[in-house]
């Protein structure tokens, strides 16, 4: 009769902590990111909806989260002020890439974290590419949708081996996605070149999904071979 009695005890137990131990492990892995900085693409516009802005917020709690620096365009307005600033103030490192022509327009009032001037916007685009482990996007205008555009190409062409991911904010890219898809269905992209970037309505649903990347593409050039060239030792 003890033994009865004691068995759903022992199990209630058990149970508990499995479910705690369980908890423990997903508190260690947040805390144990593979990356240790990543670099947003993302608009010196706030765009017309809210959605827009929260959506910066929420990736920059989540980098926060998971203990992960900013890498970003050097901005203090439009989605680029609020990520840094919110990441900022959660105690990462912010370090801001700008060109000196940019700066009157796209700073305005104090400056966020560490801010690096440079020349140009190739500069620019190659200093944040060297100091990132990986590529996030936000909504955002042409220069958003180039930058995101070109680290793609470069991961195609083997230059960069890092992860890009896509924040899909309320659908803002599912035009652009599709197009993606149409080029591999019209034979412009490879199948395999398709999958290079990573795509997520929210912030948390995107990390998990870089986190867990694997590159599958075969690259166009060994990345070897443009390391030989000198083009930048992008892993």
């Amino acid at each position: 009769m003890l033994s009865l009695f004691f068995w759903p005890l022992a199990f209630y137990i058990t149970a508990s902590l499995k479910e705690k131990n369980v908890g423990l492990l997903q508190s260690l892995v947040m805390e144990r990111s593979r990356f240790s900085k990543v670099c947003v693409f993302c608009g010196s516009n706030s765009g017309h909806r809210e959605v827009f802005s929260d959506a910066a917020i929420e990736l920059g709690n989540e980098l926060v989260k998971r203990k992960i620096d900013l890498v970003y365009g050097g901005g203090s307005v439009g989605l680029m002020g609020l990520i840094s600033r919110r990441v900022s103030e959660g105690g990462c490192h912010v370090l801001g890439i700008i060109p000196k022509a940019l700066m009157p327009v796209e700073i305005s009032g104090e400056t966020v974290g560490e801010v690096r001037v440079v020349a140009d916007m190739h500069e620019r685009k190659a200093a944040m590419a060297l100091e990132a482990e990986a590529f996030i996007a936000l909504p955002g205008g042409y220069g958003t949708m180039e930058e995101l555009l070109e680290i793609i190409t470069w991961a195609q062409l083997g230059i960069h081996k890092k992860t890009v991911g896509l924040l899909n904010v309320d659908g803002y890219y599912n035009n652009l996605l599709a197009l993606f898809d149409t080029g591999v269905e019209e034979g412009f992209i490879k199948p395999g070149a398709r999958n290079i970037i990573v795509s997520a309505p929210s912030a948390k649903e995107l990390m998990e999904k870089m986190e867990l990347y694997t590159p599958s593409h075969k690259h166009i050039a060994s990345h070897q071979s443009w390391q030989v060239e000198q083009l930048g030792d992008y892993r």
